[in-house]
Parts: structure tokens; sequence; C-alpha cells
């Protein structure tokens, strides 16, 4: 007898699905039962058209396979493209169950050559691209809490280490990606009590935007038998289990995913600290700063810092 899928009825949305880790996830998906909704834009690296969305592809390796998807073409960093990736879900399946927010892509620069329409470029597909499809999924499931049908909803967001320690030559994208970690731990205290959790992941993987970091092929540490350390694929069990009932009571968490390697990450805490009980000098300040940070932990290098 064969074991009983992990998201059989569920119905997932997952953004940027067209390829990399969002067509890894949705694929994934499918494998496990869940009816998906694959959203892509079908552009190019820096957010320009390209010649036509992947997401039909990726909807017919799923019902070649014998699953169910539909494919959504609408921009999610927009209000209307984001109502209509949920508008698609509940028209075609009659509900939404996970929302995986994937959609990105990347305008590197360092920080004195940076313009700001590369800047506002990256925040708008990173950030509005997570806020914008969280918020009507969201109100959907509120509603759904309201009127007595209490979800059992999952949310998965994507983050970076570049988010988590920073990057040279991403300050865009690092400054995009700390804002989608503030915004899953804000998401998961807000919305908790509609029976919705919301967590991110940092994922390492090869796709489009890492090609030129990671080699073709990586095997990992002992790992032998030809394991690709850097395939998208290797992220995807994580996600599917976080977007799935199994994961009961877990949420406002950060996962970093790489290989076969699960590390879950903490953030920000309190460290070191002293209280004088009355203002300080500047002079007096410094003295007791640096005796703080000689008592404090050092914090990770910025990721391609000399």
């Amino acid at each position: 007898m064969s074991a009983p899928l992990l998201c059989e009825g569920r119905v997932v949305v997952v953004t940027g699905a067209g390829r990399g880790l969002g067509r890894a996830h949705a694929l994934a998906y499918a494998a496990e039962g869940a009816r998906v909704v694959v959203n892509d834009l079908g552009v190019g690296l820096d957010g320009t058209p390209g010649p036509g969305s992947p997401a039909g592809q990726v909807v017919d390796e799923i019902r070649s396979a014998g699953g169910d998807a539909v494919a959504h073409g609408g921009d999610v960093a927009t209000t209307e493209g984001a109502a209509s990736l949920v508008r698609a879900a509940l028209e075609t399946y009659g509900r939404l169950d996970t929302l995986v927010n994937n959609a990105g892509f990347l305008r590197d620069r360092m920080l004195v050559n940076l313009d700001e329409d590369d800047w506002d470029a990256v925040m708008r597909v990173h950030l509005k691209g997570h806020f914008l499809p969280l918020k009507h999924a969201a109100a959907y499931w509120r509603a759904e809490a309201k009127a007595g049908r209490p979800p059992v909803a999952r949310v998965v967001n994507t983050s970076s280490g570049a988010g988590l320690l920073g990057s040279v030559g991403q300050g865009n994208y690092s400054a995009a990606k700390a804002g989608i970690v503030g915004l899953t731990l804000v998401a998961a205290a807000e919305l908790g009590r509609y029976g919705v959790q919301v967590n991110a992941i940092a994922p390492a993987a090869r796709t489009r935007m890492t090609e030129r970091v990671f080699a073709a092929t990586m095997a990992a540490p002992g790992g032998g038998g030809g394991f690709d350390a850097m395939a998208p694929e290797n992220v995807s069990p994580l996600v599917v289990w976080l977007g799935s009932a199994g994961s009961a009571g877990v949420t406002g968490r950060v996962f970093e995913a790489e290989g076969g390697r699960i590390t879950v990450m903490e953030g920000w805490r309190a460290g070191p600290c002293v209280d004088r009980g009355a203002r300080w000098t500047p002079a007096e300040v410094g003295d007791a700063v640096v005796k703080l940070l000689a008592g404090a932990e050092v914090p990770g290098a910025v990721y391609g810092a000399g």
C-alpha cells in the first residue's frame, strides 16, 4: 500500500514558477497530490518581457505526469495581477490552501552605480510581489475563517542569504530579501488567528539568477552517487512540507536550504546590554560599546566581501 500523498486535495499557487526554483516547487507539489496554479510572467533576468511565458510548459509537464494544474500569466507586483492570481485558484478549483511567493529577478550593481530604476524594479518584484499576493490570499482566508470555515492555510516566502547577511553588488536585492523576512514575521503574527502559517526560506540553488555563481554540478561533501547539491529540486521538499497540513505549528520561521542541508536561521535578538540608568556622554558611550562588542558574537561575513 503506497503512502498517502502529503498535499492530496490542496490547492497551491506558486509565483515565478516557469523556471528554476518555482518550476521545481510546482512539480513537487503536483507530485504530492496538489492542484497547482503556475504563475509566471515570462520575463528576462532583468525583468523585461521575454518571448513568452513558460508557465504553460510547466502545466503541460504536470498534466503529462497525471497531475492537475493551470497557468496564470499576470504580474503579481500589481494589485490586479495579484487579485487575479487568487481568483484563478478560486474559480478553477474552488479554494486556495497554500501560497508560495517565489517570483524575482536581479539587477546587480555596486551601490555607487545602482540607478534608482534598478532599485525600484527589484523592490517592486521581490517585495511588492510578495506583499500583494499575500494580501489578497490573506483576505480570502480571513473571510473563510469569519464564515466559520477556518482554513489550514500556508504561505512560504522566498528570502535569501543575501537578505540575512548582505551581498556585495546586490544592495537592492539584499534589502528586498531582508524586507521579505520582516514581512514574514509580521504576517505570521497577524494571520495566525485565521489559521494561516507563514514561513520563509533562504535557498541556495542553481537557477538563471545564480548560474554564474554556482558551477553546473557540485557534489555534496561525502554525498557521492552523483548528487547535484545545487539542483533547485533539493529545496522543494522543504517548501512542500511547509505548505502542507503536516507543518502544523511551524510559523514565523526562516529556513536556509542548500543541497541536503536544512538550517533553522536565528535572527536578530538581544545580545550584551548595559543600562546606566541615566544619560550617557558620547565618550562614555564609546567606552561602553567597545566593552559590549567584546562580549558579542561576531556577525557573519557579507557575501562577496574581501
